[in-house]
C-alpha cells in the first residue's frame, strides 16, 4: 500500500483514559492481509491432498494459486524497483520460491510463499496500527457545525467547508467544530485533549477555543479563526504522517547498505551453486542449499529493525501530548547530554499577571490611564506579558485604544503610536539607556521595589519619557523541580536556565526549579550563542522553549522542543518537537522513550544478524531443511516487527514516564519582561 494512503478503519471507539477516539485498523481491510488469507487458505487445501499422495492435478493448480495470490504483489514491485536499478529483498524470496519449485520442491516454495504473504501482511497492519494511533485525533472534530447567517438564520454545514470569518454556534454538550474565538456567552470547554487540562477551562468573550474539545453546559457563539486543514488537531496529524515519511540516519545507513549487502547475497548464493558443480556435486542438492542461502541470508529482518520502533514510538508520544517532527528528532532526542530551558511559558506557566500599576509622580497619569496606554501598545504582540498586561486592562473595563505602527524588538519591548503618543514598553534595563533623567532615575527605583518583592518591571513611556510601571508575576509550574531533576539525571547535568529577564527573577525562580547555572538578561542572539558555546564543547544541547526569542536558540540546538499551547508560531516551527498539552514533565519522558527506542533498535539489528548467522552456517556446514530455512528466516522478520510495536503500548509510556518523571512542586515565581 503506498506510503500516507491509510485503509478503512473498522470502527472508533472512545478511550477513556484521554478522550481520544481509537481507530482500529480491521485486518481483512489490508489488500495484503486478504491476499495472504487466501494464499494461506489455498495452501491449506493442497497440504493434505499433496500429503495423502492425492493425484497431482488436484494439489498442483492449488499451489499454483498459493505462488500467485502471494506473490504477485512483492513480484511487481521489485520489478519496479529493479526497472530503476534497485535490487529489492522482496524480489529474491520470489525468485528463492520459483527456484525451490523448478527442482521439485514446490510444497517449499508454496510455505516460503505463505509465510512471507503472512509477514508482509503483518508489517502493514502494524503499520495501520500506528497511524490510527495518530488519525484517530481528527475523529474528535464534529463532521457538521451551525453556522450563523448575517440575517441571524443558522444552518448545518461541514465542518470543512466553514472559513475564516464563519460565525457558528455552539450547544452544551457539542464539540466545538472549528479553532475560533468566542464573541458571546460563556460555558466551561473539556480541552484535555489538546492541551492536557484535567479541568474544564470557563470560556467567556474574547477567549481561544479549539475544534474537537467538548462544549459545557452553556451555548457560546465563535468567530472561526482557521481553516479546517489548519486547525491544531489537523496540523498534528499532518505533521506527524509527514514525520512518519522521514528515515532516520540509522534507517539510512541500513538501506545504503542493503544494496550492497543484496548484490553481495547474490554474488554468495550464485558460489554456493557453481562451486559444488565444479566439485562435481548433485545439481539438485546444488541449486536447493542456494536457494535456502539465499532465504536465510536476505537482510529482511535486519531493515524491518529500525523503523517499526522509531514509528511506534512517534506514534506513542503523539498520543501523549509530544509531536516529534521526524523519525530523525526521535533518534536524536535520546542524544542529548545537556538541556537548555526557556523561563516564561516554559518553567513557569506562561500566564503572568499584572500586579502592580505604578505611575510616576511627574507622568500626570492615573493607574487606569497607565494600564490603558501600555495596553494600547502591547494588544498586537503575541507574548505572554504583552497578553498579561492587556487582560487586565480587560478586566478591569478599560477601553482598548487604537494603535499604529506597531514594532517589537525581541528582548527589549513594543512600540506603537497611541493617540498623538509614541508608547514603549518593556525592559526597564534596555529602555532606560539614555541620561539619567529624574524621570528615569524613579522609574529605575520604582522597577527596583518590584524586582525586590519578586515582581517583573514593565517600564512604560511616552514620547521617550518614562511614565510608569507595571508589574507582573508568573507562578513556576508545579512539575518544573521534579523536571529539572529528571533531566539531570537523564543527561548526567543540571540545566541552564537561558532567560531574557532580570538577574533576581531568574536567580528566584532557577532556586525553586534546582538550577545552579542561570544566565539572564539575555537577548536572542545571545541565547543562541550560549547554546553554540556548548555545541562547540561537543555537548549535544536539547533546547525547551517557547517563544519568538527562543526560535535562534531553538535553531542552533542539537535538538528543540517548544512548548505548544503558548508557543508562538515561529518557535513552533522551528522546533524539532512540540509538548501539544503543555506538560513539562513529557519533556524527560519523551527523552527516555527515545532511549529505549535505540535499545529496541540495537535488539533488533543482534536479533536479525543472529538468525542470519546462525541459519547461514547452518546451511553452508551442515544440511538446513528449506521449510526450516524459510521459518527461521521468516520468523526473526516477524519477531522483530513485533518486537519493534512493543512501542506502541501505553506501557512503554510509563515505563519512560518512570525513568524522567517528573512529580509536583510550584509556587510563585515572576515572570520576565523580555523572556
Amino acid at each position: 500500500m503506498p506510503a500516507g494512503v491509510l485503509p478503512r478503519p473498522s470502527r472508533t471507539t472512545p478511550s477513556p483514559a484521554d478522550g481520544i477516539p481509537r481507530r482500529r485498523t480491521r485486518a481483512l481491510a489490508l489488500t495484503e492481509a486478504r491476499w495472504a488469507g487466501g494464499a494461506l487458505a489455498l495452501f491449506l487445501l493442497a497440504l493434505p491432498l499433496d500429503l495423502t499422495g492425492a493425484p497431482g492435478w488436484t494439489w498442483g493448480p492449488l499451489y499454483a494459486l498459493v505462488y500467485a495470490a502471494g506473490g504477485w504483489e512483492p513480484a511487481l514491485s521489485g520489478l519496479r524497483e529493479l526497472r530503476e536499478k534497485v535490487l529489492d529483498v522482496d524480489l529474491l524470496m520470489i525468485v528463492a520460491a520459483l527456484g525451490a519449485a523448478s527442482i521439485g520442491q514446490v510444497r517449499d516454495g508454496a510455505l516460503l510463499i505463505v509465510i512471507f504473504a503472512a509477514s508482509g501482511a503483518l508489517e502493514a497492519l502494524a503499520t495501520a496500527r500506528t497511524q490510527d494511533a495518530v488519525r484517530g485525533l481528527l475523529d474528535l472534530a464534529p463532521a457538521t457545525a451551525s453556522r450563523i447567517a448575517a440575517d441571524g438564520g443558522e444552518a448545518s454545514v461541514a465542518t470543512g467547508d466553514l472559513v475564516v470569518g464563519d460565525v457558528i454556534r455552539i450547544r452544551p454538550g457539542e464539540r466545538v467544530g472549528a479553532d475560533g474565538r468566542v464573541l458571546d456567552g460563556a460555558s466551561e470547554v473539556d480541552q484535555a485533549t489538546i492541551t492536557g487540562e484535567p479541568l474544564p477551562t470557563v470560556k467567556e468573550p474574547g477567549d481561544t477555543v479549539f475544534a474537537g474539545t467538548l462544549n459545557g453546559t452553556g451555548t457560546l457563539r465563535v468567530a472561526v479563526e482557521r481553516d479546517a486543514s489548519a486547525s491544531v488537531i489537523a496540523r498534528i496529524v499532518a505533521m506527524t504522517e509527514e514525520a512518519s515519511r522521514t528515515k532516520a540516519p540509522t534507517q539510512l545507513f541500513i538501506e545504503k547498505v542493503e544494496q550492497r549487502y543484496s548484490l553481495g547475497m547474490v554474488a554468495a548464493t550464485l558460489a554456493v551453486f557453481l562451486v559444488p558443480l565444479l566439485l562435481g556435486g548433485d545439481m539438485t542438492d546444488s541449486l536447493l542449499r542456494a536457494m535456502t542461502f539465499m532465504i536465510v541470508a536476505s537482510p529482511c529482518a535486519v531493515v524491518l529493525a529500525t523503523m517499526p520502533p522509531l514509528l511506534s514510538a512517534m506514534a506513542n508520544a503523539g498520543r501523549h501530548g509530544v509531536l516529534v517532527k521526524s523519525a530523525v528528532v526521535m533518534e536524536r532526542l535520546g542524544q542529548a547530554d545537556a538541556v537548555a530551558l526557556d523561563k516564561t511559558g516554559t518553567l513557569t506557566e506562561g500566564t503572568p499577571r499584572v500586579t502592580r500599576v505604578l505611575p510616576l509622580a511627574g507622568s500626570g497619569l492615573t493607574a487606569d490611564a497607565l494600564l490603558t496606554l501600555a495596553a494600547a501598545a502591547e494588544h498586537p504582540s503575541e507574548h505572554p506579558l504583552a497578553r498579561a498586561v492587556v487582560n487586565a486592562a480587560q478586566e478591569g473595563g478599560l477601553p482598548l485604544l487604537p494603535a499604529t505602527e506597531f514594532t517589537s524588538a525581541p528582548g527589549t519591548g513594543v512600540a506603537a503610536t497611541v493617540g498623538d503618543h509614541r508608547i514603549a514598553a518593556g525592559s526597564t534595563a534596555r529602555l532606560l539607556r539614555g541620561p539619567a533623567a529624574p524621570e528615569a532615575v524613579e522609574a529605575a527605583a520604582a522597577a527596583a521595589g518590584l524586582e525586590e518583592t519578586g515582581c517583573t518591571a514593565v517600564l512604560v513611556l511616552r514620547d521617550g519619557v518614562p511614565v510608569g510601571v507595571l508589574g507582573i508575576t508568573d507562578r513556576i509550574r508545579r512539575d518544573a523541580a521534579a523536571t529539572v531533576a529528571a533531566l539531570a539525571r537523564l543527561t548526567g547535568g543540571s540545566p541552564v536556565l537561558l532567560t531574557g529577564d532580570h538577574p533576581r527573577a531568574a536567580a528566584r525562580l532557577a532556586a525553586e526549579a534546582g538550577i545552579t547555572d542561570v544566565r539572564a538578561g539575555l537577548l536572542p542572539q545571545d541565547k543562541a550563542a550560549a547554546v553554540r558555546e556548548q555545541e562547540q564543547a561537543g555537548r549535544r544541547v536539547l533546547v525547551v522553549g517557547d517563544g519568538v526569542n527562543d526560535a535562534p536558540a531553538l535553531a542552533a540546538a542539537h535538538i528543540g522542543i517548544a512548548m505548544g499551547r503558548a508557543g508562538s508560531d515561529l518557535a513552533l516551527e522551528t522546533a524539532d518537537a512540540v509538548i501539544i498539552r503543555d506538560e513539562l514533565a513529557t519533556v524527560p519522558a519523551v527523552v527516555a522513550l527515545s532511549r529505549a527506542t535505540r535499545r529496541l533498535v540495537v535488539q533488533n539489528l543482534a536479533i536479525a544478524g543472529l538468525f542470519i548467522s546462525v541459519l547461514a552456517v547452518w546451511d553452508l556446514a551442515g544440511h538446513l531443511p528449506l521449510p526450516l530455512g524459510v521459518l527461521g528466516h521468516e520468523g526473526s522478520t516477524v519477531l522483530v516487527g513485533l518486537n519493534g510495536l512493543r512501542l506502541l503500548r501505553a506501557s512503554a509510556w510509563r515505563r519512560a514516564a518512570g525513568q524522567g518523571g517528573a512529580g509536583p512542586s510550584g509556587s510563585a515565581l515572576p515572570a520576565t519582561a523580555i523572556d
